[in-house]
C-alpha cells in the first residue's frame, strides 16, 4: 500500500502522468513552466487504489461484476447503478481523509480564505468529458466527498461502455484526481492551436463565453469564436455565438442560468485577450511539440496578461483523423450517457 496519496502541483512535472494522471502531470508543468495555473494539489492514482482496496470496494465490484447478467451489464445503465451505490456506501479511510484535509487547510491558508475549489478526473490516458467534475466545493466534508464522487464517476454509463469496448477491465480504472482552487472567472473557454477540424495548423481558434468554461467544453452553449493566424496572432475573424445561457457560482456549486439580455450581444472577449490566449496556446504547443486544447479563464478583476489563467492542456484531436467507427462510438456513448441503452453490446 503506498502512502504517496496527495502532492502540490508544483512537485509534478510531465513524468508524472503515471503517478497522477496527465491533467495533473501537465499541471505541474505549466506551473514550473512560470505560466498563471491556479493553486492546488493532486491525487495520486495510488490514492484510488488504495481507496478501493482498504474499503473492500473492490471485492464487491468483482463479486457483483461476477454474478450480473450479461444483458444487465451491456444495458450499463442499471450497472452502472449498482456499482456506484457500493462505492458511495464506503467511508474515505481515516488516514486518508486526513491526508487530504490537511492539504486542503494549507491550500486555504496560502490563499488566506476557505477557498472554493473544482474536483477534476485525470487519468493516466485522456478520456475527456468521461469522468465527472464538480465546481465551487466548499469545506472539507464537501471536498471528501466530491473526491470520492470523481472515483465513483469511473463507474458511470459512459466510462463502463468505453472500457467494454475497448477490452479493459470492468472492475477498475483508477485515476488520480485534481484539486484547484475557484478562479472568479469573468469569461472562459478553450483555444484549439490548430484548426480541430481540417488540422490546418497555420490558424488557432478560441472559443469563449461568459462566467465559466463548463458551457464552452460541454457544448451546451453556442460561444464565441475568434480565428486566429498562428504566425502574428492577428485575429482573422469573429463569430458572435448567441451565448444564451451561461455557468455561474452559486454560494455551494455552480448553476447554468440564462445569460442578460445586455451580454448575448457582446463579445465576451477584447482583442488583447484573444491575443494573449493565443500567445499563451503558441507556447504551450511548442513546448510539448504538437497542437493542444486548453482550457482557460479570464479572472475577474485582474488585468491583462495576468487575467488570463490555465487550467489544462492536453494534445488536441483533429475531427477529420478521427475513424468514422470512433464517431459512432461516441454517438453511441453520448446516448448511454443519457440513459439510452444498447441491446448486444459485446461484453
Amino acid at each position: 500500500m503506498s502512502k504517496n496519496w496527495v502532492i502540490w502541483f508544483e512537485e509534478l512535472d510531465r513524468e508524472d502522468n503515471d503517478l497522477v494522471g496527465k491533467k495533473c502531470a501537465n499541471l505541474g508543468k505549466m506551473t514550473k513552466m512560470g505560466l498563471k495555473v491556479p493553486p492546488g494539489f493532486a491525487l495520486s492514482v495510488d490514492a484510488y487504489r488504495d481507496f478501493m482496496d482498504m474499503t473492500g470496494a473492490i471485492e464487491e465490484i468483482r463479486k457483483y461484476l461476477s454474478r450480473a447478467k450479461p444483458k444487465d451489464i451491456a444495458q450499463f445503465n442499471q450497472s452502472s447503478a449498482d456499482i456506484r451505490q457500493i462505492l458511495q456506501s464506503k467511508a474515505m479511510p481515516k488516514e486518508m481523509e486526513k491526508a487530504i484535509v490537511s492539504y486542503y487547510k494549507e491550500l486555504c491558508r496560502r490563499c488566506a480564505t476557505e477557498a472554493p475549489v473544482s474536483t477534476r478526473s485525470s487519468g493516466p490516458s485522456s478520456h475527456p468529458g468521461q469522468y465527472e467534475t464538480y465546481l465551487n466545493v466548499v469545506g472539507e466534508l464537501d471536498l471528501v466527498d466530491k473526491i470520492k464522487k470523481v472515483w465513483t464517476s469511473t463507474f458511470n454509463p459512459r466510462s463502463l461502455a468505453f472500457r467494454s469496448r475497448n477490452k479493459m477491465s470492468l472492475v477498475s480504472d483508477p485515476i488520480g484526481v485534481a484539486v484547484l482552487k475557484m478562479v472568479d472567472a469573468r469569461a472562459a473557454g478553450v483555444i484549439f492551436t490548430a484548426d480541430p477540424n481540417t488540422g490546418d495548423t497555420r490558424r488557432m481558434i478560441i472559443e469563449a463565453n461568459w462566467g465559466l468554461g463548463e458551457s464552452v467544453v460541454s457544448g451546451d452553449s453556442i460561444p464565441d469564436v475568434y480565428i486566429l493566424d498562428k504566425e502574428g496572432l492577428e485575429i482573422k475573424e469573429r463569430k458572435l455565438g448567441p451565448k444564451c445561457r451561461y455557468v455561474t457560482f452559486k454560494e455551494v456549486g455552480v448553476a447554468e442560468e440564462e445569460l442578460p439580455t445586455e451580454k448575448t450581444g457582446q463579445f465576451c472577449l477584447g482583442d488583447d485577450e484573444a491575443r494573449e490566449i493565443g500567445r499563451l496556446g503558441k507556447v504551450l504547443e511548442e513546448h510539448f511539440g504538437k497542437p493542444q486544447d486548453v482550457e482557460w479563464v479570464v479572472e475577474e478583476g485582474v488585468p491583462l496578461p495576468e487575467s488570463i489563467v490555465l487550467l489544462q492542456t492536453r494534445p488536441e484531436v483533429i475531427a477529420k483523423t478521427k475513424p468514422p467507427v470512433d464517431k459512432i462510438v461516441d454517438l453511441m456513448l453520448d446516448r448511454i450517457s443519457k440513459g439510452v441503452g444498447f441491446e448486444g453490446l459485446d461484453m
